[in-house]
């Protein structure tokens, strides 16, 4: 099984970088293991979970160099390539890096491969009508971890690498409204796994406005409703929750008399003259 670093926050709930709004998290909210578990209820040991969360499946993800398997987010797309997972070493088994990544265990039932594939094949056939439904974590340094949202499997592979042959699942990202209706995401809102990563080190793993390490968040300093870029780490920074509320509070504030602003402008550039 491939270290995820999870060992650094299996017993312990008092990191520095722990959330508080488990139960309520937010895409790109960065969290540590601890939280993780809490909100999965579910010590996800493995970096494939199916239906972990009985209404979805959970994938921990990295693109982070030296990542175990060849994760990659297309940035013109949003679409996540995610690669199948190696079987656990076996007494006296091969090197699981050496050989094809098993559909099945030797027992007969699927891995998690298998039931992951299964599941794109079905919904491709027209056997299930809707696809598989992701949650996706990825990480962004040991020990940290950021919420990146729900994703749909909607296709699977199984390629060569060179080497040997792997498992590639393709996932559409999505957001889950309410009434557990899911609608399509714009695929430059997300922020991908390299602008984060570069966020981190150049933001020292703290809120820019105030060094706190708790409850943080990957803010866009320019609103992406305002046209701010997801894909450049000049337009994304370190918030902790507090920051980022009162960033949105001033928003909100501001917004009304912009509009007002520009209700007046528009009266009168209209009057006769």
């Amino acid at each position: 099984m491939p270290h995820y670093g999870f060992g650094l926050f299996m017993c312990r709930n008092n990191s520095p970088y722990s959330s508080t709004a488990i139960g309520a998290m937010e895409v790109d909210d960065i969290i540590s293991y601890h939280d993780l578990v809490t909100e999965e209820k579910a010590a996800l040991q493995k970096g494939m979970n199916f239906g972990v969360g009985k209404k979805y499946s959970v994938f921990l993800m990295s693109l982070r160099e030296n990542a175990p398997y060849a994760d990659a987010l297309d940035p013109a797309t949003g679409m996540l390539t995610f690669e199948g997972h190696d079987e656990p070493q076996r007494r006296g088994g091969p090197n699981p890096k050496e050989v094809d990544q098993p559909l099945m265990t030797p027992r007969g039932s699927g891995t998690e491969n298998g039931k992951f594939f299964r599941a794109a094949m079905d919904f491709k056939s027209g056997l299930r009508a809707k696809p598989e439904l992701i949650k996706v974590y990825e990480k962004i340094s040991r020990g940290i971890w950021s919420y990146k949202g729900f994703f749909e499997l909607i296709d699977a592979n199984i390629v060569s690498n060179g080497k040997r042959k792997v498992f590639k699942f393709s996932l559409k990202p999505v957001e889950k409204k309410s009434f557990g209706r899911v609608v399509d995401l714009p695929h430059n809102r997300l922020i991908p796994t390299t602008v984060k990563v570069e966020v981190w080190r150049r933001d020292g793993g703290q809120c820019v406005q105030c060094g706190s390490k708790k409850n943080l968040h990957f803010d866009h300093d320019i609103p992406f409703s305002k046209g701010g870029s997801s894909l450049t780490a000049a337009n994304v920074r370190l918030l902790c929750a507090k920051h980022n509320l009162e960033k949105s509070d001033k928003i909100l504030s501001v917004a009304p008399w912009l509009f007002a602003s520009a209700a007046a402008a528009s009266h009168i550039h209209k009057l006769p003259g």
